[in-house]
């Protein structure tokens, strides 16, 4: 016998992973989007005549996302300009695919589309960072600079707002890897709807409360236009292995992403610990809890030619910083010394073996090295040398 549709008697023709109520088509398609508008009006993310940006990767996340708040801008008339933003990381074969589905989705959308890349922000394309650092930690130097990358096309694109594609899935994740790392300070605000308000712009979510499962089903009867493939570079992400837990917890009880999130939303920290007080980096400006940011220590890693410098416990980089440092001042000694002109030669050699990089004539000073100087808007980022906040990391 067939089913019918919990709400309007027609045959249904899927059961849904959040609730399990089984829904026709046209009923799904209502429930979903009525939901998506409740988390936008319960926590009243918009505000009427902002500029929202719409972080968008191709994927089914970001192209559903975009579909759904375009509907609802004009249905429930929120007042907002929605413009498409893109970063390019510089992954061949993955990303640079998955932009053509953008901007296929800027014609079908009709909306303004913004691409930034990391090469042009950062001097570094992914594809050039794993082949330093190999598949195990470039996730992090991704995850850090696509974060940054964000902010600063939105900068360009002078918006009030962010939105990101990521669901209950997502921060269930989320909070299930910093519980496992112990890190307080994040799990504290993990599961807030929106963040970044203490910075330059605030990023909201609005499908906080939305199964993936479920947003692959609503692109899947819609006939949306995305890009399936999953990033080459990610298989030992250690989100990965939180996903993988997450959806085993799913099938036993499909109400275990939820009771996540209120459980990170519930979760309190008591007045005697200490957490991290957010500033902004000396060097770029960028919202941090230290006195460089995360992203201003990977590229100086980079640079000189220790990517694994802001990776994990960073002692032995550190002291080969601290040698390097040590032999560019032994050969600056050297200089002075009119006979020792064959010894500053051979240190010079040994320099650019220990960088890894060959020399390259400065654009911006007379130091012999690639410096990297971008400016973007006021945001400045100054790379020609390493200072004490670097050293001490």
């Amino acid at each position: 016998m067939p089913i019918k549709c919990n709400l309007c008697e027609a045959g249904a023709i899927l059961k849904r992973p959040k609730t399990g109520d089984a829904l026709c088509k046209n009923c799904f398609y209502f429930a979903f989007e009525e939901e998506v508008h409740k988390t936008i009006t319960d926590a009243n993310l918009f505000v009427r005549g902002e500029t929202v940006a719409i972080g968008a990767s191709g994927g089914k996340d970001s192209t559903v996302l975009a579909y759904v708040l375009k509907a609802l801008n004009q249905r429930y008339d929120y007042g907002v300009n929605l413009v498409l933003l893109s970063v390019d990381e510089g992954i061949t074969g993955y990303r640079d695919d998955s932009l053509e589905t953008v901007k296929r989705n800027q014609q079908q959308y009709d909306l303004p589309l913004k691409i930034v890349s990391y090469e042009e922000l950062y001097g570094w394309t992914m594809d050039a960072i794993v082949k330093q650092i190999g598949l195990k930690n470039n996730c992090t130097f991704c995850g850090v600079f696509r974060r940054q990358a964000l902010d600063r096309g939105a900068i360009l694109m002078k918006v009030d707002r962010i939105v990101t594609g990521h669901n209950a899935d997502d921060i269930a994740e989320t909070v299930i890897m910093n519980v496992l790392r112990g890190d307080i300070g994040r799990l504290q605000r993990c599961t807030a709807i929106t963040t970044g308000t203490e910075g330059a712009l605030p990023r909201s979510k609005p499908f906080k409360y939305t199964y993936e499962k479920e947003i692959v089903m609503y692109a899947y009867f819609k006939k949306l236009d995305y890009f399936s493939t999953e990033c080459i570079y990610s298989p030992n992400a250690y989100r990965g292995f939180a996903r993988a837990y997450i959806k085993d917890l799913e099938k036993i009880r499909p109400s275990a992403i939820i009771d996540i999130i209120h459980s990170g939303e519930s979760l309190s920290v008591k007045k005697a610990v200490k957490l991290p007080t957010q500033g902004t980096c000396e060097r770029c400006g960028y919202i941090s809890s230290n006195p460089l940011c995360k992203a201003c220590i990977l590229l100086e890693g980079l640079n000189r030619g220790l990517p694994r410098l802001g990776i994990g416990k960073s002692h032995k980089e550190r002291r080969k910083l601290n040698e390097m440092l040590a032999q560019k001042e032994e050969a600056g000694n050297e200089k002075t010394t009119p006979d020792n002109s064959t010894e500053t030669t051979e240190n010079a050699s040994s320099e650019k073996s220990a960088t890894g990089s060959p020399k390259q004539k400065c654009e911006n000073c007379s130091c012999g090295q690639k410096c990297l100087s971008e400016k973007v808007e006021d945001l400045q980022l100054d790379r020609r040398k390493i200072d004490p906040t670097l050293i001490d990391f």
